[in-house]
């Protein structure tokens, strides 16, 4: 076996390089921080592409200084010169007695071989890495996952092929499903996959050697020793974006890259952001509820992706979760409410609550009727037929609730059943769940990435309409994407779009607004920059839809009408949360 690096820095011995061997004979590459006592030690793992080799203050710089502006308590008592994006800072870790082990995924960083995110080799690859891990002679036999995004995403499907040794795992804002949750919003392609493999993903590739960046303590390439051109590169690797333009339906391609959950069986602790929409809250809450395991806690905050789990909060709840499962430590953790929600309030403001289920037991499931007359989101049905018609590539259609009586708090999943008409045989629907203050201002929130955003959206291309009525809920539907229905211009079809799940309580005096359009929603005030993001975002962060081969304007840039009334029940589904008495 190659030999590797170990030293003893900052209180940690780290090897640096370590090879894990895969059952094709590739070597992946990863850095293993430990106590220097000797001993056996749980290990917590992550496996990824985005270079461990490359820091977070120098990849992602603006996220980085706006975690250090607004979450200090995030960097304070460590170093800082091992953090990476989206995994543990092991100098919060290896002093309570964690081995915190960070794998480069094959293709990326220091490990070579083929890079293709999600598929069913980097799953097993995954899984022999925990095996591996978990009968080195510093460990003592149990493994945990822990980390953001990409590095919860593969949790799932990990878990799901059941390694021997995996403890437990805590799915901080991950996906689950590549279909409904990465790359087709309602069978609509979202084109930051694209933009994600340009900007993070390509930038750390296994061979971009002398071109890329250094690692800040070793000095070593991060991208491997090896300097590959242009060409090689892209023989490399597999053209993600591509792939989900060729595959508009639902098949083999994305279930590949879905987690089976009903194989989840470990300790679970999966932690949403109501801010997420476009990626990660939905896999979080399907992870949730789908999930096999007899022991899971769902956990829900506001605030960006990045910051929330490294300030003390995020770290506290996962060293108590770990400490349990991984240590056997008797902290409390099987008294822990299985739902924690930080419930959202205008302003940023969240208050803690403890729940029992998911969605809310008491939840008022409260239907608003869209009534074109007045453009109002009724609580009472219209006594007659009426259409609106919108122009695609408008502004749409909002209906509103008008002033409030009564504070009112929306917490769970929401549904909107609608009948529309459309010039094309196609039309992609664009809902918008909104809040207005008394004069009429929008209130908007901090997303996952965007600190513009409304407070929840759907989608669905009218040719998927298709329902499985075997995994639909009323306040869910569930769409199988298996075969396109194309539209009969003029004819009206009825749709159901899944909202995904949101919280806030509105005001008294403020109003719930509902947007239907065709294309993205878009906050009116200035866009947003972070360096790792390839466009300014304005309002649904990257997760936009606005690639003309899947949305050609000739389809999908006609008239769509809504058809509201008696014979067309149009409304849409809120979770209502009654005040704990």
């Amino acid at each position: 076996m190659t030999a590797f690096k170990s030293e003893i820095r900052d209180g940690m011995r780290i090897d640096w390089d370590v090879p894990v061997t895969m059952d094709d004979g590739l070597v992946l590459r990863a850095d293993v921080f430990r106590p220097v006592a000797e001993g056996r030690y749980p290990v917590l793992m992550t496996y990824g592409p985005y270079g461990k080799g490359l820091s977070f203050q120098e990849g992602y710089k603006t996220a980085w200084d706006i975690m250090a502006r607004e979450n200090p308590d995030a960097l304070a008592g460590s170093t800082n010169q091992y953090q990476n994006w989206e995994v543990v800072d092991p100098e919060k870790w290896v002093p309570d007695g964690y081995v915190c082990i960070r794998v480069d995924s094959r293709g990326a960083g220091r490990s070579p071989g083929y890079l293709a995110h999600n598929n069913a080799r980097e799953t097993r690859d995954f899984h022999l890495c925990i095996e591996w891990a978990a009968v080195q002679p510093w460990c003592n036999g149990k493994v945990g996952l822990d980390g953001i995004s990409y590095y919860a995403s593969n949790q799932w499907r990990v878990a799901a092929s059941q390694p021997p040794h995996l403890a437990a795992i805590c799915a901080w804002e991950g996906w689950n499903d590549a279909y409904r949750e990465s790359h087709r919003h309602g069978g609509i392609a979202c084109t930051f996959r694209k933009n994600w493999q340009e900007m993070q993903v390509k930038t750390v590739q296994h061979g971009v050697g002398e071109r890329g960046r250094k690692h800040p303590v070793t000095g070593e390439l991060a991208c491997g020793p090896e300097t590959l051109s242009e060409a090689e590169l892209e023989k490399n690797r597999e053209d993600m974006w591509l792939a989900v333009l060729q595959r508009e339906m639902d098949g083999e391609w994305y279930r590949e890259r879905s987690a089976d959950l009903s194989q989840v069986a470990v300790p679970v602790l999966s932690a949403a952001n109501w801010g997420g929409q476009g990626l990660h809250p939905r896999g979080n809450f399907e992870g949730y509820a789908g999930a096999a395991s007899k022991q899971k806690w769902l956990e829900v905050h506001g605030g960006s992706h990045w910051a929330p789990f490294y300030t003390d909060y995020g770290v506290g709840l996962q060293k108590r979760f770990f400490d349990h499962f991984l240590k056997g430590v008797d902290n409390g953790w099987d008294r822990q409410p299985t739902v924690l929600l930080q419930v959202r309030h205008p302003g940023e403001k969240f208050v803690e609550r403890a729940e029992r289920e998911w969605p809310l037991a008491r939840t008022r499931w409260t239907r608003f009727h869209l009534d074109p007359a007045g453009m109002r989101l009724s609580d009472k049905p219209p006594a007659s037929d009426a259409v609106h018609t919108y122009e695609a590539m408008g502004e749409g259609a909002t209906f509103s609730t008008g002033a409030l009586e009564h504070e009112t708090e929306i917490t769970g999943p929401i549904a909107l059943k609608l009948f529309v008409s459309s010039s094309t045989v196609d039309a992609d629907i664009f809902a918008v769940l909104r809040v207005f203050d008394p004069a009429g201002k929008e209130v908007v929130f901090q997303g996952a990435l965007d600190p513009h955003t409304p407070i929840a959206q759907g989608w669905l291309r009218a040719s998927h309409r298709e329902l499985d009525p075997a995994r639909s809920l009323p306040y869910r539907p569930y769409h199988t994407h298996r075969e396109k229905q194309p539209l009969v211009p003029g004819q009206v079809y009825e749709l159901d779009v899944e909202i995904w799940p949101t919280c806030i309580v509105v005001p008294r005096g403020y109003s719930i607004a509902l947007s239907i359009r065709g294309k993205d929603y878009e906050y009116a005030g200035e866009a947003a920059v972070l360096s790792n993001m390839k466009n300014p975002m304005k309002g649904c962060g990257p997760f936009v839809h606005d690639d003309e081969t899947d949305r050609p304007p000739a389809i999908f840039g006609g008239k769509v009408t809504l058809h509201t009334g008696p014979k067309h029940p149009a409304a849409v589904l809120l979770p209502v949360i009654p005040a704990v008495q």
